[in-house]
């Protein structure tokens, strides 16, 4: 399973700008570079310390550039690298941003290889509000965070790992079953595809 380490555990990697690894991630979106020339984007391989975009933009090194990437949210960095039709950003983030795209990108990484719930059909959201509860079906409730979620399941991170098949309620309402354990939490699936007014708890 990927988890992040730092570079030294892992030996060398292409495009190697600092501790972090690279994920491949394939993710589109827009930025906008210092001019406010916006362009469309692909976030190619992204880390939680820089990002590979693919685009037709043409920023100067060390220009200062912010990008809305899907499933991922709002980014910003500054061009260390430039390329044919693409180019490397160091993103600009505190530590605790690091550590939520850490686990996004963790996420990602993981899915296919650990079956987590997705439907294609439904999109990824981007929940404003990330900390809420989780209650298991004993009464027992827990903090814990949104790393991903749609209509028809989440994956949070928590401390504790219920039991797989454990009824849960994610929030005031959004009830399902553990399906997965992962490095960070848990994977949720909801037990019917729900409206997305049933989300705006989150949203």
């Amino acid at each position: 399973m990927f988890s992040f380490q730092h570079a030294q555990n892992s030996g060398p990697r292409p495009h190697q700008e600092n501790a972090f690894q690279r994920v491949s991630v394939n993710l589109s979106g827009r930025l906008m570079l210092a001019n406010r020339d916006e362009y469309e984007c692909t976030a190619v391989d992204m880390s939680p310390g820089d990002v590979l975009f693919s685009t037709a933009a043409r920023p100067r090194a060390g220009e200062r550039i912010i990008a809305y990437i899907d499933h991922v949210g709002r980014l910003e960095g500054t061009v260390s690298r430039l390329a044919e039709d693409a180019f490397v950003i160091q993103l600009n983030a505190t530590d605790r941003k690091r550590e939520k795209l850490a686990a996004q990108l963790t996420w990602i990484a993981n899915k296919h290889e650990l079956g987590l719930p997705e439907d294609r059909r439904h999109d990824r959201l981007a929940p404003r509000k990330t900390v809420t509860e989780l209650t298991v079906d004993t009464g027992e409730k827990y903090i814990c965070r949104i790393i991903d979620l749609s209509l028809s399941g989440a994956a949070v991170d928590i401390d504790v790992r219920p039991a797989i098949g454990t009824a849960v309620r994610l929030g005031n309402g959004m009830k399902g079953r553990i399906v997965r354990h992962f490095q960070e939490g848990v994977a949720i699936e909801f037990s019917g595809i729900q409206a997305r007014e049933a989300l705006t708890e989150f949203l």
